[in-house]
């Protein structure tokens, strides 16, 4: 597992290397993050020091990028991830009560990854499904004409595959 991650950093390295030529390191820093994220799954402290002395930018500026922005994730993804979408026609057909069912089942808050690793927790603003309403994504997959048990009792069946 130490050789894996070692050789992931070695891999990340030689990408900002890519960009050594390059002014202004800070404009690729966004392109830095991305390939870091690829490779490790997440930009975890240790990622974002080793993204600081490679490109001679302060950990500080890094993280404040890597938060501002909500495609990067600072902590492990589960392995599916579970939309919920808050728009406005989801929302009104009980989109609140499916989230809130989640969260109570799997024991975690938005944003969060379950303790077995199988699900991260997120709500989205609209799905593109309004005709389905209330509907969850589940990694690419839509879920659509739901109430919170059956969101439940879909979960299941993912747990148990």
């Amino acid at each position: 597992m130490e050789k894996e991650k070692d050789q992931k950093f070695k891999e990340l390295k030689e990408y900002i290397s890519s960009f050594k030529s390059k002014e202004h390191s800070n404009s690729y820093l966004i392109a830095v993050l991305h390939k870091a994220q690829e490779l490790f799954g997440y930009i975890s402290q240790d990622v974002m020091n080793e993204v600081s002395v490679a490109m001679n930018i302060p950990t500080a500026h890094i993280w404040g990028v890597a938060t501002f922005y909500h495609y990067f994730n600072l902590s492990p993804k589960g392995k599916h991830t579970v939309s919920v979408c808050m728009g406005t026609a989801c929302y009104v057909k009980g989109a609140d009560k499916i989230i809130e069912a989640i969260k109570e089942d799997l024991q975690i808050s938005i944003g969060e990854t379950s303790s077995d690793g199988l699900f991260t927790l997120q709500e989205a603003r609209c799905l593109g499904a309004c005709g389905l309403a209330p509907v969850v994504m589940i990694d690419d997959k839509i879920y659509g004409n739901l109430t919170a048990q059956k969101a439940i009792e879909i979960l299941r069946k993912y747990k148990n595959q």
